[in-house]
């Protein structure tokens, strides 16, 4: 694919994986043969993206070695303050980009490049200021439930931990995945207020605030929700293995 200068892309792989039970970052445990990060930096490559920018934090010295040649921009995020405050640490890299900057986790292996192509084509068709990709599953326990008001229209997304029992009932999940005009992304970053009951900076609160200034936002549901599975621990780690394994034959 061409060089795209109108993207950049913000790849978040700062946290430690504690449900992974092991002292390895989840990112550098081995996912079809390299470990899990890879699969996202091939991802982000085969994009052609002008800048791609890799988050870290937990072992952030180890995944700078095993990437090193890859030609990848690193940033620490020193506190563990939510997404929202990991996005943030790119500013100083990113805050005059003209363009667009897709955001997704490095633990999400199974995403395709079609898809994300598809987000970025739906962004721009609506001249959107954010595009979310979101996905329709049978067990929503986790993940951010996606609200809809008036036309269907995205008004916010809550996380499960802050979620209403009736909240907690909606099967459209939030994937963790944007593309977002830059000029607004910083700015609603720093009107973003910690006001849940984990006290961090939501980066899903971009989506609220875009909404309450009645912003251009655009969706894209994804057609295989498979693509959007995060791995938090080593069954879904096996269960990513044999979908990555079948995807081969």
């Amino acid at each position: 694919m061409a060089l795209d200068r109108d993207i950049a892309i913000v790849i978040l792989c700062a946290g430690k994986g504690t449900r992974m039970k092991s002292p390895l970052a989840k990112v550098l445990h081995p996912l079809a043969g390299r470990p899990i990060l890879s699969h996202m930096f091939g991802l982000a490559q085969g994009l052609g993206a002008g800048q791609i920018i890799a988050v870290i934090g937990y072992q952030g010295e180890k995944i700078r070695e095993a990437f090193s040649e890859c030609g990848i921009t690193f940033i620490e995020q020193r506190d563990q303050l939510g997404t929202g405050h990991a996005v943030l640490q790119t500013e100083p890299l990113l805050k005059d980009f003209p363009g667009d900057i897709v955001i997704f986790y490095g633990d999400v292996p199974l995403l395709r490049k079609e898809t994300v192509e598809r987000l970025i084509g739906e962004h721009r068709e609506a001249q959107a200021i954010l595009t979310a990709l979101t996905a329709r599953v049978k067990n929503p326990t986790g993940y951010g439930r996606v609200i809809r008001g008036e036309g269907k229209k995205i008004e916010k997304v809550v996380e499960e931990k802050d979620a209403s029992p009736d909240e907690r009932l909606i099967d459209e999940i939030n994937a963790g995945i944007y593309c977002v005009s830059a000029s607004f992304l910083f700015e609603a970053l720093h009107a973003i207020q910690p006001k849940n009951l984990q006290g961090e900076y939501y980066l899903t609160d971009i989506l609220a605030i875009a909404s309450q200034r009645c912003l251009p936002l655009a969706s894209f549901v994804a057609e295989d929700s498979q693509e959007v599975l995060g791995i938090n621990d080593q069954a879904e780690l096996a269960h990513a293995e044999e979908i990555l394994r079948s995807r081969m034959k």
